[in-house]
């Protein structure tokens, strides 16, 4: 067992996959171009060390500045990557704020996807220059790899003229995977979880009650056709170009 500094334990991630062969405009994604996961920064030096020599060369990261003050980058801070902290939210209880979201029901989190979308895409922006121009692999994730991620990968998937349904199919993926998630993520979710009231065993219980919902990716799909000739347009209000489209596509067929 490896532990960080403060006693946390390392591990290897639950909810990480290559994002390859996903079909988009013109073919399927590629394989070794971009990975979405959970939380790296609690990555043994053994996972760890299996990115970098597949090809990983930048980690984005969209946790908020609380949840990096509490674990950092982990053993990729000490390895040969580049590293982009690009938080999505403030803090973990952004989601609160949002009218219709309920932190403890997944199934509730389109509201929180749409203004993520909309408040963060410079960032979203930034996250696609990155993959486009890293001379390898980009690996992007959050705390759980779903919510934050799944934007992300969203946004990436929009870019490359990926059509709805492959994207909540990706986005599906992370669904058989909410126990391991859980279990990795309540030595440090716990605590700000109990800073809300909450305690992460009844969100672990009310999880187990619902199964995963595609409903919030496609709430977010639905409001961008619905509200936007583009659905990329919040994005290229914020900076992305034809350019970055143009070297995405390119990396993402060749």
């Amino acid at each position: 067992m490896t532990l960080t500094d403060d006693g946390l334990e390392l591990s290897a991630p639950v909810n990480l996959r290559d994002m390859g062969g996903i079909p988009i405009a013109g073919g399927t994604l590629r394989d070794g171009l971009v990975i979405r996961a959970d939380d790296l920064a609690l990555a043994d030096e053994a996972s760890a060390s299996r990115l970098v020599d597949g090809g990983l060369a930048a980690v984005i990261d969209l946790r908020s500045a609380g949840e990096f003050a509490n674990t950092g980058r982990g053993p990729l801070g000490r390895m040969r990557v580049t590293y982009h902290h690009l938080p999505f939210m403030d803090a973990v209880d952004s989601s609160a704020q949002v009218p219709g979201s309920d932190l403890l029901d997944q199934s509730t989190f389109a509201a929180m996807y749409i203004r993520m979308y909309e408040a963060a895409a410079a960032r979203i922006v930034t996250s696609l220059a990155v993959i486009a121009t890293a001379p390898g692999a980009t690996a992007f994730h959050c705390a759980a790899g779903q919510d934050r991620t799944g934007v992300l990968a969203a946004s990436l998937l929009l870019a490359l003229g990926a059509e709805h349904d492959a994207i909540v199919d990706d986005y599906a993926r992370t669904g058989a995977n909410s126990s391991a998630i859980m279990a990795r993520l309540a030595p440090v979710m716990g605590p700000m979880m109990a800073a809300l009231g909450i305690e992460l065993d009844e969100a672990a219980r009310a999880s187990m009650r619902k199964e995963f919902s595609p409903e919030p990716m496609k709430g977010l799909l639905h409001h961008l056709s619905a509200s936007y000739r583009d659905p990329l347009e919040p994005l290229r209000r914020a900076g992305l170009n034809d350019a970055i489209v143009a070297m995405l596509r390119e990396r993402a067929l060749g």
